[in-house]
């Protein structure tokens, strides 16, 4: 089938968070902000629950995830992680998220992918909003330094890669700020931020410890 909508978003909240940790894929969303489909932000992936558009003229939802094999013009052809696949369609007025707001150039073969969008007639799905190689991890700090992060989550040590002008930190459950000082080395913390195929390696966009940091799956 050409994509398919996750019934459970528990399964869908599974997915992206493993996806990390074994090699699979995952995608990011774009600027803040919304569409007829719903919100764009990076957060709007782990949202419960799935729900019809905002506007009612507007179709119901297609979801899509897995690994971009190949990209041909503005068609992303996806192999999703259950044995499925899809073509992902690209528009001027996608939102596609990478880490950062961005644009579709950014896009590669082999990247994780999460989309949103209407099925169209020639089997694609028109995409609102693309989130590339997003992760939203539970972790525990294990080490500090200057430009990265060493995480534990479960059994896996996981590198995050602290982004200048990017990485953020909130403290229980604050609004984010640019200053780290305050992670320490023992602490809970969950990590939003964008899986390197390359390495394995996480960029991270925000890292929340403390009480309110709260508790992804």
């Amino acid at each position: 089938m050409s994509a398919h909508r996750i019934a459970d978003p528990l399964d869908r909240r599974r997915f992206l968070t493993a996806a990390a940790l074994r090699g699979a894929t995952v995608v990011g969303t774009g600027v803040i902000g919304a569409t007829a489909l719903g919100a764009v932000d990076a957060d709007a992936v782990f949202a419960a629950p799935l729900r019809r558009p905002l506007d009612p003229a507007v179709p119901s939802s297609a979801f899509v995830e897995g690994r971009i094999t190949s990209i041909d013009g503005g068609v992303l052809e996806v192999a999703g992680s259950y044995g499925d696949h899809a073509r992902v369609r690209l528009t001027g007025a996608t939102s596609v998220w990478k880490v950062r707001a961005t644009t579709a150039a950014s896009v590669e073969t082999g990247d994780g992918l999460y989309a949103r969008g209407v099925p169209m007639p020639d089997g694609t799905v028109a995409a609102d909003a693309v989130w590339v190689n997003i992760v939203n991890l539970h972790t525990t700090i294990r080490g500090i330094e200057k430009t990265r992060l060493h995480l534990a989550h479960g059994t896996h040590e996981i590198v995050g890669n602290l982004i200048p002008d990017t990485s953020s930190a909130s403290y229980s459950g604050a609004a984010p700020t640019a200053d780290l000082s305050g992670l320490r080395i023992g602490q809970g913390a969950q990590v939003l931020g964008a899986w390197r195929p390359s390495d394995d390696s996480v960029d991270i966009v925000r890292v929340a410890v403390g009480p309110g940091a709260g508790h992804r799956r």
